[in-house]
This record gives C-alpha cells, sequence and structure tokens, in this order.
C-alpha cells in the first residue's frame, strides 16, 4: 500500500515564495508508485489548506508571482492523532497523513515549531529534529556552537533591539566592511552588506524589521562553497559546488527568483585535499549543531587555502535553480532519489524513537 506523503510548504515567513517553489518542484520529482501525495498549503496568516496538487499554486511557472491557492479546505493536524487531519470545511472528508515532508523555510517552519508539533502528532517528518532545526536557524546560537567545537567560523557581534549599537565599536571589533543579518531568517532576507557609515542605520533598521536579535559579521573575502549533507546517525557530505555572482553577495533574487543571477559551478573546482577537507567540515558541522536528515553547510574558501563556516540550512531549497538537489545530482543522486531517501530516513528515525521509554518503571518497593 502507497504511503500517503503530506508536503507541508508556504508559510508565515518571509521566505513563504522560496518554499512554494520548493514544494512545487518536489510534487514533481517524488515517486508516484510509491507515495500519495498530499499538499497542505500554510498562508502567510498561519492557515492550513488542504489543497488539490492541480490547484494549490498560483503563477507557479513565475518565480516572482507565484502564490498560494486560498481555495483548499481549513484543516489541522491532531496532536497525538497518529497523522489524523480534522478538516473544518469537510468534516465528513477524514484524512491520515503517514508521512510529513516540511519545506517550510525561515520561521515557524524550519525553527523547530513545525517539528515539534509533528512530534506531538506522532507522525514521522524529513529533516532535522526539534533541537537541531532551532539551532540552525538561531545564527547566534549556531555560530557559538560551532565556536565552542573548535569549527572556524567568521567574528560577529550580538545585538538586540533594546541595544545601542555604535559604528565605531563594531568597526573595531569586526572591521569594515561588515554583514549585518536578522538572525533568525534564510534566503538573505533582510541582509546589508554595510560599507561606510551611510549605509549603517539603514541595515540595522531593516535587518530588525524581521528579528528582535540582530547579527553583525566580519566580511570575509573567499570563494562562496556549498556542501550537501545527507543521513541520520551516519552522514554523508555531496561534492561541494561554488556560487559565483556578480553582485555584492548572493541575494534573495539570485538564490530563487534570477536564473542568470548566479553562476552555479558544480561540481567547484577545488584540489582533491581541498574538496575532503570542505566534506569534512560539512559534516562535523551537522553533527555539531544535532542535525538529521538533510541539510547544506556554506562555506567562505580563502585564498590562503583556510576554509571558514557560514551557516547551515537545515530546509535549503528545492528549486529549479537550488544548490541541495543539484550537487547530489552531481554526486549521482537524483532527483527522485533524493527525495525517496529523505523519506526513508524519516520513517527510519521515527521507528527508532518509538522503541525509546517514554515512562519511568515503577520501582518496586523495598
Amino acid at each position: 500500500m502507497k504511503k500517503i506523503v503530506a508536503i507541508l510548504f508556504g508559510g508565515k515567513s518571509a521566505e513563504h515564495e522560496v518554499s512554494l517553489q520548493s514544494a512545487k518542484n518536489i510534487v514533481g520529482a517524488i515517486d508516484k508508485e510509491k507515495y500519495n501525495v498530499v499538499l497542505i498549503g500554510i498562508d502567510k496568516q498561519g492557515k492550513w489548506l488542504l489543497n488539490n496538487n492541480s490547484h494549490s499554486f498560483l503563477n507557479p511557472r513565475s518565480p516572482k508571482s507565484i502564490k498560494l491557492s486560498k481555495s483548499g479546505d481549513s484543516i489541522a493536524l491532531v496532536p497525538h492523532g497518529k497523522g489524523e487531519i480534522v478538516n473544518f470545511s469537510n468534516p465528513k472528508n477524514k484524512l491520515t497523513v503517514d508521512i510529513a515532508f516540511p519545506v517550510l523555510h525561515g520561521p515557524f517552519g524550519e525553527d523547530g515549531t513545525i517539528q515539534g508539533l509533528l512530534k506531538l502528532a506522532g507522525v514521522p517528518f524529513v529533516g532535522a529534529g526539534v533541537l537541531g532545526s532551532a539551532v540552525g536557524m538561531d545564527k547566534d546560537i549556531m555560530k557559538r556552537l560551532l565556536r565552542d567545537a573548535k569549527i572556524p567560523i567568521a567574528k560577529f557581534l550580538v545585538f538586540k533591539d533594546t541595544n545601542i549599537i555604535k559604528f565605531e565599536k563594531v568597526v573595531e571589533n569586526i572591521g569594515l566592511p561588515f554583514f549585518v543579518k536578522p538572525a533568525n531568517l534564510g534566503s538573505s532576507v533582510g541582509v546589508n552588506k554595510v560599507k561606510s557609515q551611510k549605509d549603517f542605520r539603514k541595515a540595522i533598521t531593516e535587518a530588525f524589521r524581521y528579528d528582535r536579535k540582530i547579527l553583525l559579521e566580519e566580511y570575509i573575502n573567499g570563494r562562496e562553497i556549498e556542501c550537501s549533507i545527507l543521513g541520520n546517525d551516519s552522514s554523508i557530505a555531496s561534492v561541494p559546488g561554488e556560487i559565483i555572482t556578480n553582485d555584492e553577495f548572493y541575494s534573495y533574487d539570485a538564490k530563487y527568483i534570477d536564473e542568470n543571477g548566479a553562476f552555479l559551478e558544480i561540481p567547484a573546482k577545488l584540489e582533491k585535499n581541498v574538496i575532503k577537507k570542505i566534506q569534512n567540515l560539512a559534516i562535523k558541522t551537522f553533527e555539531t549543531l544535532s542535525c538529521e536528515g538533510l541539510g547544506r553547510v556554506d562555506f567562505f574558501l580563502q585564498n590562503n587555502g583556510e576554509v571558514i563556516v557560514n551557516e547551515i540550512n537545515t530546509i535549503p531549497g528545492f528549486t529549479s535553480i537550488s544548490m541541495y538537489p543539484k550537487l547530489w545530482e552531481a554526486s549521482g543522486i537524483s532527483y527522485t532519489n533524493l527525495v525517496n531517501k529523505l523519506i526513508q530516513l524519516a520513517i527510519e528515525r521515527f521507528e527508532k524513537e518509538q522503541k525509546l521509554s517514554t515512562m519511568q518503571k515503577n520501582m518496586a518497593s523495598k
């Protein structure tokens, strides 16, 4: 019997549209002979909608104008319901899903929130668990853990929206230029490169639009290299790829909208020893941050050969121009086989967790 895979996409994050593109590609790649697909779109207000596959996306061929259809039934996942879905629009239309495949980039999807709900509901799900997701989303906590594990990272400063941030002190600590980023977001949303004091306040204001905590990070002059990871207890690394862009940095448009915004060199032109170093660091980063299933680790490769870890992405993009599936394809795993492996990893982890005891045995009285 085919298992029912629920693809969760959309969400309240600023990366909503990226998620729609990723979900559309996964639907196209998933093995229909093994799985029945259910599409659950989450709108920008957080409402869950059960959509017919052919009507889930409006303007599906346009990355700039793709939208979630609002025509679906309003639904909710039942805690401890083992995949049971409640349909508020059509109560008689009952549904139970076997596996969830979250493709929710950014907050309210990649940060452990959905993962916690799925654990409460007793549903196996693709990707990192609650801890790995939360740590991977928060750049502040992520970088502290990497630093403690002796993994090379750029210098950084962290500020909350209650702090006074002085340009001179920032430059004194991390140099100029530097990057300003929301601590909990991805896809280069809210990210700006500050080259002078006149750029400073605008960059700070924009970053605080998306998060109450922001990162100010040292600029690293180096090649941008990415490496994909696959696995649970024993993970493997793909061949590395390189991003070559003419912009100031790898922007949102270059990643997901403009097919000509960046050139992806896959595999990257690197010496064998450098490839091995990057792969080993990618796996170490993945394991240090308690990640599972999948992840993409981003690096800077400096001219002196030093490799700097930038960050991990625990739900990397699956769009037509995304690095994660492209790197695995270059490593010998097709898009369809990759999706199948991710689903199998989710099932394997769930089955192991089900064998764990959650209740303390009664101690026999003496």
